[in-house]
């Protein structure tokens, strides 16, 4: 009996150059596998972005298993960091090397392999849907949410979900994602009026504002916590106003600050509290106020049960661990699929994601292959 294997399928992937927005063939090459191991697959393209559909099974199925990954990849950075070439995939010491090692083309093949190889050896009473995206590491305006708007608009639908980022910390097997925190960021610039710093009673200087606004800001409590998240998070993460000269009391003052938030607040909530402080601050200091938000997704929460019930004891009996059913780290595209179904992720150990010479340790790919094959079986058992 064949076996597909997910270390040479993930080697394969890696050597297709698929820096956000590009395809870079690996799309092209999962369609291809697919469609040979019998699945109905329709590519989705939108907005310059490519992404794929893959369905084994009678659409609409009650009992229809989902799983979500992407191939795109963040760029390599400065290639003469790298030991090894970025889109090589070369094995060193048990190791296999390249951008998207880790973050996630291991995954996606994993999930592929462990699809393909499970309908032609035990072919279930149901379905299974690979929703498989090129824009996770970019906007994401065109990626899942595509597949997705598609799905809808012909009738698909998974009744559970399983996204195949890397979620364990350290060691395989010791972490799962039930929910993730919200994320949003606001940009706000106050402006005053310009002059000699000699003479400040004829200038109007918008840095204290500015400066007292952020002090507010991040003094802050949000919040201590829920029952599954921990305390919400507000970061200020610049704050400029591009004058270079020592003399010169500047005109406009410039911050941004990004908020990761549990499920006590929503994103508009948020908005409408910065907005009423930066209002506060700049009617104290007779400054002129502007900002603007971008919500980049709610926190949500897949509450404890038959799903990560499911996935933990797979988790278990491949690895001897028990997970730890997370909400930590930053978004993913979980936070689109929790309006379509039931959703967790597992994957494997993400310690290099992003950085000089990703790499993934080529027994956890096999061994994430046999986790997503038990779920499979179990799910359809």
């Amino acid at each position: 009996m064949s076996h597909t294997d997910p270390a040479q399928l993930t080697a394969d992937l890696i050597r297709c150059p698929s820096v956000t927005p590009e395809e870079g063939g690996a799309l092209v090459l999962l369609e291809k596998l697919l469609s040979n191991a019998g699945f109905d697959c329709t590519r989705v393209d939108r907005g310059g972005i490519s992404n794929l559909f893959a369905r084994w099974g009678t659409q609409g199925h009650a009992q229809t298993f989902g799983f979500n990954g992407h191939t795109d990849v963040v760029p390599v950075g400065d290639v003469a960091a790298w030991t090894v070439d970025p889109f090589g995939a070369e094995e060193i010491d048990g190791f296999m090397y390249g951008r998207g090692a880790t973050d996630m083309k291991s995954g996606v093949a994993a999930f592929a392999a462990a699809a393909v190889d499970f309908v032609r050896d035990t072919p279930p009473n149901g379905a299974i849907i690979l929703t498989i995206t090129g824009d996770e590491e970019g906007d994401a305006y065109d990626g899942t949410t595509a597949l997705l708007d598609y799905m809808n608009n012909s009738g698909e639908a998974m009744s559970v979900c399983l996204v195949g980022e890397p979620t364990c910390p350290d060691h395989m097997g010791e972490m799962m994602k039930i929910g993730r925190r919200g994320s949003m960021t606001t940009w706000f610039t106050f402006s005053g009026v310009q002059g000699h710093a000699a003479y400040p009673h004829r200038a109007n200087n918008p840095l204290p504002a500015m400066a007292r606004l952020m002090d507010r800001l991040a003094s802050h409590e949000l919040d201590q916590g829920s029952d599954h998240f921990d305390a919400s998070t507000l970061a200020v993460v610049t704050m400029d106003t591009g004058n270079p000269a020592t003399n010169v009391i500047p005109a406009h003052c410039h911050a941004t600050v990004n908020i990761r938030f549990n499920d006590l607040h929503n994103g508009a909530a948020l908005s409408d509290w910065l907005k009423a402080e930066a209002d506060k601050v700049a009617d104290t200091f007779g400054v002129g106020i502007e900002l603007k938000t971008k919500i980049s997704g709610e926190s949500f929460l897949t509450p404890p049960g038959t799903l990560s019930n499911l996935v933990a004891a797979s988790v278990k009996a491949e690895t001897g661990v028990t997970p730890v059913l997370s909400t930590t780290g930053g978004t993913s595209d979980a936070r689109f699929v929790k309006n379509h179904c039931p959703v967790v992720e597992f994957g494997l150990v993400g310690r290099t994601m992003h950085q000089v010479d990703e790499r993934v340790e080529i027994d956890q790919i096999h061994q994430l292959k046999a986790i997503y094959t038990r779920v499979l079986r179990d799910y359809f058992a």
